[in-house]
């Protein structure tokens, strides 16, 4: 990289709120060599440093309706080959051990892989049986991000606090939260415990949550988007599709592409191997600062989930 570019680089690094770390490239699959250009910014190996000092990867892989068996294993195996570095996985998707059978068919070493998991019933006792659990289906001494999975249900405080002492058994590198609103991010501040080093919300162009993620950056908690194509449900709208023409990609592309220039850590999610690759082909070309604008002027108010489930404005529960 020359002074010009990490002059550039760091500009951007300090724009987005983030301290992002770019590895040389490590060897992955011919196909994806073929089909990466590097940019000087960022790549496939660019990692930022959560507030607890944990440094996690910028991109990776969702595991959110992959189904349990063959399919979730073969997805999370060919983006471990494809050069992925993160698995995004839940208690509540039934899938850890096909994550886990997917890292060992990879050949990846494990210390190369960074694991996320959550956790959605609450309550101490229930959160040490579950991490316990989760560690036996992934087959690993540890997990890298544990996650409270959303605040439904209460007893939040008592997770949270579960999930801390066992960090400090060495069995999490880090703890998170998903799907918290800025009340309930609140509520674990006036409960005097640690910052979470990350939330995890929906985040594409049309569920923007400025609000939300300005407090999360002011308060240094890293923002990991889900469902960063919004389920293909946008994949007609004119804007996106003229971005995608002008740089030669395809629409999903350049919903991966902003939200990593928005500093998310983004998951799309795939079972298919072919788009598994493409949808890691999003380092070679940057949006312009006219394309991000009017990305920007997108309604944001679309919930891609299924029957609008939205647990960022539910009541805070303790």
């Amino acid at each position: 990289m020359s002074r010009c570019q990490s002059t550039v680089f760091r500009l951007f690094s300090l724009r987005i709120g983030l301290r992002i770390k770019t590895h040389l490239s490590s060897p992955v699959d011919q196909f994806c060599r073929n089909k990466s250009r590097y940019t000087g910014k960022m790549n496939i190996n660019s990692t930022v440093r959560l507030n607890d000092g944990v440094e996690m990867p910028l991109f990776g892989l969702g595991m959110y309706l992959s189904e349990p068996g063959s399919s979730a294993a073969n997805a999370a195996s060919s983006a471990l080959k494809c050069g992925y570095k993160l698995i995004d996985t839940a208690i509540y998707y039934k899938n850890e051990d096909d994550v886990a059978k997917g890292v060992r068919d990879s050949g990846v070493d494990r210390k190369n892989i960074f694991i996320v998991t959550k956790i959605a019933e609450h309550g101490y006792d229930v959160t040490v049986e579950a991490v316990k659990t989760s560690l036996k289906n992934l087959k690993t001494d540890y997990v890298d991000l544990f996650l409270i999975h959303f605040p439904l249900g209460g007893k939040n405080i008592e997770t949270y606090k579960a999930l801390h002492d066992m960090k400090k058994e060495k069995l999490i590198r880090s703890v998170g939260v998903s799907n918290f609103g800025i009340h309930h991010l609140k509520g674990l501040e006036e409960a005097g415990l640690p910052t979470p080093s990350v939330n995890q919300i929906e985040l594409h162009p049309f569920m923007k949550r400025d609000e939300l993620v300005k407090y999360c950056k002011d308060k240094g908690i890293t923002l990991m988007g889900f469902s960063p194509l919004a389920r293909s449900k946008k994949n007609d709208d004119p804007d996106l599709i003229r971005i995608a023409k002008a740089h030669g990609k395809s629409v999903a592309q350049v919903m991966i592409r902003w939200g990593l220039q928005k500093g998310f850590v983004t998951i799309p999610k795939s079972t298919n191997p072919e788009r598994i690759k493409d949808n890691a082909n999003v380092f070679d070309f940057q949006l312009t600062d006219e394309e991000m604008k009017a990305l920007a002027a997108k309604p944001d108010d679309f919930n891609a989930g299924e029957n609008e489930w939205n647990p960022v404005v539910s009541p805070w529960e303790g």
